[in-house]
């Protein structure tokens, strides 16, 4: 049983994911693939090099991408209106949401 509550505890919070990553072990124990590290870290280093439009923008854009897994799409348009952020846009409401 201690077991899994560690294992429960290393699989919530928004760094999970990337300490498993670094330890190349998956939630289940099962070790992540050398391919699959090596394509991730290329990605993500070319990324890092990537400049950034402001901190707002991707402050938004992380709000949309894991606020519509959460919360309802008229709630988290209103919220994002009352924050001062532009209101979700149609593609967004397509993409995270599957409407028109």
């Amino acid at each position: 049983m201690v077991a899994d509550s560690n294992l429960n505890a290393d699989t919530k919070g928004a760094d999970a994911v990337d300490q498993a990553i670094e330890r190349g072990i998956d939630f289940d124990g099962s070790p992540i693939p050398a391919a699959k590290l090596d394509l991730y870290r290329r990605v993500m280093a070319l990324e890092a090099g990537r400049q950034r439009s402001g901190v707002s923008n991707t402050m938004r854009s992380r709000i949309v991408r894991i606020g519509a897994k959460h919360i309802p799409q008229a709630e988290l348009d209103q919220m994002l209106i009352a924050a001062d952020f532009a209101p979700l846009k149609e593609k967004e409401i397509a993409f995270y949401y599957g409407g028109k």
